[in-house]
C-alpha cells in the first residue's frame, strides 16, 4: 500500500509499506480522506516545531475518515463498509491524567503523526490503517472530507470548554485558518453577539465574513485595525487566540476587556507576552491541547447539521499529487483546508 513520509524538511515521499492487518478487536480501515493540518505543513516546511523535530522518517497524517474493510474479529456498532471519522487519539487509559478524565494529556499517548515522542508515532496518511473501534465513529449522512473535519473541530470544541460560556459574548479570533474558522463557527453556535475575525491575507478572512464573522480586519493591511476596540480597556471578553504569532496575542490584549479570557490555541514556538498589562486587566491566559470525547461530538455536531464545515474545505488532490497538496496547504493566499483522497 502506498503511505505518504516525511523524511526531514521538505522531503516528502509516497512510499510503499507492508499491508496492516487487524488484530483480535482491531479493524481495518481503507482511507478514503485525510486533511492536511498546520502540524503536517510544520514536519514538511520545517521539519518539525519548536523543540519538536523528526528524529526519523515519519507517515503524516491525523485527520482521517475512511470506510471499515475488515475485522481482527466482529466488533459491535460497526460493519463492514460504514464511513468513519477515525480518531487519531489513542490514550492509555491507566495513567493518572487519564484516570482523572485528562486523556488528552495521557503519559503514554499514541497520536497519529507526532513526533513528540521517539520512536515516533506513525501516522494516517496511508491507504489503511489499523485502528481500535474505540477511536471510530459513524459518519453516515456526512461527506469523507466532513467526516475527516472531525479532528480539527473537536481542536476547537475543546478550546470552546475552556473558554467558558460564550452566550452573549464579545469573541475576537486571530488567526483564519481551519481553527480559526472553525473557531468562527463554534462562537456563533455557542451564542456569541459580535465576532470578530483577524488574519493577514484576504482570502481567510473573505472565508472568516462566509463562517460568520461580524467583523474581518486584515492585519497586514492595517496594523492598527483593532484600535478601535481598545477604547474604555478594551472591548471583547474571550480572545482565541489561533495563530501561534507572539504579536497577534501581543496586539489582542490591548482589545480585551479586564478579566477576559485568553484560549491559546495555535502553536508556533514560545511566545513573549505582555504580562504586566495582562496582569493589571486581570486576564486569564489558558492553553488548549488536542481534545477526547469531543471527538465524537464533533461527528455528531455535523451528522445533525448544527454547523457547516464544508466551505473550509477548498482543495481536494490525489495522494499521487501530495507535495502539490502540501505547497497548496501552506499557501494561505488561496488554500485552507486542503484534503488528500485516497
Amino acid at each position: 500500500m502506498k503511505a505518504i513520509v516525511a523524511h526531514a524538511a521538505k522531503d516528502l515521499r509516497i512510499e510503499d509499506h507492508a499491508m496492516p492487518e487487524p488484530k483480535p478487536g482491531q479493524v481495518l480501515i481503507k482511507m478514503a480522506a485525510g486533511g492536511i493540518c498546520g502540524s503536517d505543513l510544520h514536519y514538511y516546511n520545517h521539519g518539525g516545531f519548536g523543540a519538536i523535530r523528526l528524529k526519523e522518517p515519519m507517515i503524516l497524517g491525523h485527520e482521517v475518515a475512511g470506510h471499515i474493510a475488515a475485522f481482527g474479529t466482529k466488533v459491535e456498532g460497526l460493519s463492514e463498509g460504514d464511513l468513519v471519522a477515525v480518531s487519531p487519539s489513542r490514550p492509555c487509559g491507566v495513567c493518572a491524567y487519564c484516570q482523572d478524565g485528562h486523556q488528552n494529556h495521557c503519559l503514554n499517548m499514541r497520536f497519529y503523526g507526532s513526533a513528540m515522542p521517539f520512536p515516533h508515532i506513525q501516522g494516517a496518511f496511508s491507504e489503511y490503517i489499523v485502528a481500535d473501534p474505540a477511536q471510530c465513529t459513524p459518519a453516515k449522512d456526512l461527506t469523507i472530507g466532513e467526516a475527516a473535519m472531525a479532528e480539527p473541530l473537536a481542536v476547537v470544541l475543546h478550546a470552546a470548554r475552556h473558554a467558558g460560556d460564550l452566550f452573549g459574548k464579545r469573541v475576537l479570533i486571530t488567526g483564519c485558518g481551519p481553527i480559526g474558522l472553525l473557531a468562527v463557527l463554534v462562537a456563533r453556535q455557542a451564542g456569541a453577539v459580535d465576532i470578530v475575525a483577524t488574519d493577514i491575507t484576504d482570502f481567510t478572512l473573505s472565508k472568516a465574513h462566509e463562517c460568520g464573522a461580524d467583523h474581518a480586519l486584515n492585519v497586514a493591511a492595517d496594523p492598527d485595525a483593532l484600535a478601535p476596540f481598545t477604547k474604555d480597556k478594551g472591548h471583547f471578553d474571550v480572545l482565541f487566540e489561533c495563530s501561534g504569532v507572539a504579536s497577534a496575542l501581543a496586539s489582542a490584549v490591548p482589545a480585551l476587556r479586564p478579566r477576559a479570557t485568553i484560549v491559546q490555541l495555535g502553536l508556533g514556538g514560545d511566545m513573549t507576552l505582555p504580562m504586566q498589562t495582562m496582569t493589571a486587566k486581570e486576564l486569564q491566559l489558558k492553553g488548549s491541547f488536542r481534545f477526547h470525547s469531543e471527538f465524537f461530538t464533533a461527528v455528531e455536531m455535523m451528522r445533525k447539521a448544527r454547523l457547516d464545515v464544508k466551505p473550509l474545505i477548498t482543495h481536494r488532490l490525489p495522494i499521487a499529487e501530495a507535495v502539490t497538496a502540501f505547497e497548496l496547504a501552506s499557501d494561505r493566499s488561496q488554500a485552507v483546508k486542503v484534503n488528500l483522497e485516497f
